[in-house]
């Protein structure tokens, strides 16, 4: 097929632009297109014209232009709902050096789930080395839920101060109760300055995958390695394991070794029996914002820009956010039977979205490996030993207590007070006591599926499509277009009706082009903003600067009074699905229906 000959339709174009933002690949899309036309000889572009779009019109954002188109971003999101926030940090020479943003579901969302927070800043993505920081909370089912977002610079001190203060206005000052983040000093010093009330948890996982690296030039390093672990894991108390530890360093001539020394002086931050009597959402490690990560490198690499950074960021919170209707939605129309004739599984169950439910009832499972016995009572308030088979050789034994006027159980496990469910041990005790109604305070609202959060009847910014008004009108054409095509589809003698509609409108459409023809109109859909335009993009090399000022609050006064002067071009979310035969031919005809 010659060049001159080939052409992308505006449809074909739409296609391609929501298929890149959606992550998909540019051959996986062109085979859609030639599933969908019959053929390649059906089509008058090769793929090599849609990777040519890609790289052309999608993709295609200068170092020059990408700050400025960063900041346009945020400034119509915020257009759009004033609950948006952002803050930009920039260097004398206006490049970017800090930017945080939350959209206004995630700032309702706060309130219900900002109880603890892990944040991380171990991923890299993009063109100028900026590490981002993702602020990672728990729903009520359990799942991530995303509550502002970071680009860096560098991870001084100061800079983690600015970042933690700007995320503290954005909730309303509130601190939350927990904060886990991976074995950085800078951000240890900056969260005692900026939340000293706040518990900070390093991540047991990356200390303990650190573990053969540290100690592999040992001899029996792989001994080492099991018994550290057994250690960490399985001290019931606070002197339990500090007798373990100093035993596993003497059986192990590992009393020199600086490492485990420095770890031990910060045991109060990440070890579990130090830190299991706060609540946790069930988080002991930083692994729910590296996940959040993980789904960026579906779609951005490190020569990504900023504005498709933030972009895919949205798609982040899209995902987020119908993982949780739908969730919702499955606790609202379904139920999951009990698995015993207990009372109080009962209770659990219609209080408790699915997903709590599912992990309440693996402790009632869990129940049937638990012997309990009595070891002291007296005024009501016991004593028991639990003891737990772990496999065919082990056993664990827990020290439960009960006290039957003030109806409160309690573990030395704290699962419940770290992960809110209540465990196997106290859960044999009552069943022990033959108690049948629980007490409220162990049913937590934080895993209620009735209560009415405010944050879910509020669209995340993914939600809020900006395009020029051509795609727009196009987009609309299509959607409302479908079920037309459908129902023609049917039969040989509705299509026909269909095609001769088509005749009919095209007609009309043509002739009332023909009249208007020498006029012309504009639509401006973006604000130019000086102090927008003058922002520069970070160098790809990593420098040093003294912040200048913050950028936010200056530009949203700017935002009343701004001039628009500019089209912006903006991906749909929407991503179009059309019929084999009828579709093909309609589409033609909605490419001269938008024209007018």
């Amino acid at each position: 097929m010659l060049k001159q000959h080939r052409e992308l339709s505006m449809s074909i174009r739409r296609t391609i632009e929501n298929n890149e933002e959606a992550g998909i690949r540019p051959s996986k899309t062109y085979q859609s297109f030639v599933a969908a036309a019959g053929g390649h000889r059906e089509l008058n572009f090769i793929e090599k014209d849609v990777r040519n779009y890609i790289t052309r019109e999608v993709r295609n954002v200068s170092e020059q232009e990408d700050a400025k188109e960063f900041g346009k971003y945020l400034l119509r999101m915020k257009e759009k709902n004033q609950n948006f926030f952002f803050e930009l940090q920039l260097e004398e020479d206006q490049s970017i050096k800090l930017a945080f943003w939350a959209d206004a579901r995630s700032r309702a969302a706060f309130e219900y789930f900002g109880d603890v927070i892990s944040f991380d800043t171990t991923y890299n993505t993009n063109r100028y080395n900026l590490v981002c920081g993702s602020f990672v909370g728990v729903n009520h089912h359990g799942q991530s839920t995303l509550l502002g977002c970071s680009l860096m610079k560098n991870e001084e001190i100061e800079s983690f101060k600015w970042l933690f203060q700007c995320w503290l206005r954005c909730m309303g000052g509130n601190a939350p109760k927990g904060f886990l983040t991976d074995q950085c000093a800078s951000m240890k010093r900056a969260l005692e300055a900026c939340m000293p009330t706040t518990v900070h948890r390093w991540c047991i996982w990356h200390i303990m995958k650190k573990i053969p690296s540290k100690l592999n030039g040992y001899k029996r390093h792989a001994d080492i390695e099991q018994e550290m672990r057994q250690v960490v894991w399985n001290s019931h108390s606070k002197d339990s394991f500090d007798r373990n530890w100093n035993d596993f360093l003497l059986n192990f001539g590992l009393a020199d070794n600086k490492w485990l020394s420095d770890l031990y002086e910060d045991c109060h931050i990440w070890v579990p029996i130090y830190l299991d009597h706060h609540f946790w959402a069930g988080m002991r490690s930083t692994q729910r914002s590296e996940s959040m990560h993980s789904f960026f490198n579906k779609y951005i690499t490190r020569n990504s820009s900023l504005i498709q950074f933030v972009k895919q960021y949205d798609n982040c919170l899209g995902s987020r956010e119908q993982a949780e209707r739908e969730s919702d939605a499955a606790d609202f129309h379904t139920v999951i039977p009990c698995a015993t004739k207990s009372s109080i599984e009962a209770q659990f169950q219609d209080a408790y979205t699915h997903a709590k439910f599912r992990e309440v009832q693996a402790q009632f499972r869990g129940k049937t490996n638990c012997i309990t016995r009595l070891k002291n009572s007296a005024l009501g308030y016991s004593v028991y030993e639990v003891g737990e088979q772990v496999s065919s050789s082990i056993f664990n034994k827990f020290v439960v207590t009960y006290d039957s006027v003030a109806a409160e159980v309690k573990c030395q496990c704290l699962l419940f007070e770290s992960r809110g469910i209540l465990c196997r041990h106290a859960l044999s005790v009552l069943s022990f006591e033959q108690v049948s109604q629980l007490s409220p305070r162990y049913i937590l609202e934080r895993w209620s599926k009735k209560v009415k959060r405010r944050h879910t009847h509020i669209k995340s910014s993914h939600d809020e499509p900006l395009m020029e008004p051509r795609s727009k009108r196009f987009d609309q054409l299509v959607f409302r277009s479908q079920n037309i095509c459908e129902f023609a589809s049917e039969s040989k003698e509705l299509t026909a009706i269909l095609h001769r509609a088509y005749d009919n409108v095209m007609a009309e459409m043509e002739a009332l082009k023909a009249k208007r023809k020498g006029t012309s109109s504009l639509s401006h859909e973006d604000a130019n903003l000086e102090s927008v335009n003058e922002l520069q993009s970070p160098p790809r090399i990593r420098t040093r600067g003294r912040p200048k000022n913050r950028l936010g609050s200056k530009l949203e006064k700017q935002i009343a009074n701004a001039t628009k002067k500019k089209k912006t071009k903006v991906l749909s979310e929407v991503k179009v699905m059309f019929f084999k035969f009828v579709a093909i031919e309609f589409i033609f005809l909605v490419n001269r229906l938008a024209n007018v």
